[in-house]
């Protein structure tokens, strides 16, 4: 049932793209694709992790944001090609998921995502567990861990590709990074730095999120890479609406809350986990 859900939920993200820069809601999109809008809502939720309403939100403000950025169009014209009614709703809720205002954002230059097209795994296994698919990466590995970090950017705030590049290089050649792979399939990555005692990277695939493979990773790291009494990982502040789940996910690893941050501009939490 989960890989035809996913072959379904495929096609209805497709219909998304080639629907972006229209008004898109439940309805429209249900009847676009024929299915029970009540079916289509849970079935989406349950395959992706969001609400449909959610993804296309952020799928349109993402879009927006690169226009701001890529080219001189007017506000209120990205503000209506991304889906809004009005410059001033449009305004409001960039500036609730990218705490900055279009015009601010626009000055700064530098485009990153909140969610990009998400790409579902139509053959999940299920069988012989995953903890047998973790694996170092190795350089020849990284093409997949950078595709697989566009599947999970919107557990980022603030991601920057090229610096992101910079790093797993890095922590590549330290052994500090690891895959998790279904039949072949990347839905985990993880990253780690042993001698700050940091978890500088660790992301799930939307429908893996249930499936314990963040704690298969967190356990191989604790086993093999991290020794210390305990270990820090950054993410969302509580409240904040660009996070689709990434703070709670981490929260059920048994991190807590300790001081707050900003990086890149962006405001975060440092959390910690006392391990022995």
């Amino acid at each position: 049932m989960r890989n035809q859900n996913a072959e379904r939920i495929q096609e209805v993200i497709a219909y998304i793209e080639a629907h972006l820069h229209e008004k898109t809601d439940l309805n429209g999109i249900a009847k676009g694709v024929h299915y029970s809008k009540y079916h289509l809502h849970r079935m989406f939720t349950d395959t992706v992790g969001i609400t449909l309403h959610d993804y296309v939100q952020r799928r349109q403000l993402t879009e927006a944001a690169r226009l701001l950025v890529c080219s001189d169009k007017p506000v209120l014209e990205i503000a209506l090609t991304a889906g809004f009614e009005s410059q001033q709703a449009f305004t409001d809720r960039f500036k609730a998921m990218y705490k900055q205002p279009p015009a601010k954002y626009r000055e700064g230059k530098r485009f990153y995502p909140l969610q990009l097209p998400c790409s579902l795994n139509r053959n999940m296994s299920h069988s012989g567990g995953l903890q047998k698919g973790i694996s170092y990466v190795r350089a020849e590995d990284i093409p997949d861990w950078m595709r697989f970090a566009a599947l999970v950017i919107d557990g980022f705030p603030g991601f920057e590709e090229k610096e992101h590049l910079e790093q797993l290089l890095e922590h590549t050649a330290n052994s500090e990074a690891l895959l998790l792979r279904d039949a072949g399939v990347v839905v985990g990555a993880a990253a780690c730095s042993k001698a700050a005692g940091s978890i500088d990277f660790l992301g799930i695939h939307p429908q893996y999120r249930r499936l314990e493979a963040a704690g298969l990773l967190l356990d191989f790291m604790l086993r093999n890479l991290l020794f210390q009494d305990a270990i820090t990982i950054t993410t969302f502040r509580e409240g904040d609406r660009a996070d689709t789940g990434q703070r709670r996910l981490y929260q059920e690893l048994g991190f807590s809350g300790a001081e707050l941050l900003t990086e890149f501009g962006y405001p975060v939490q440092r959390l910690t986990l006392e391990v022995r």
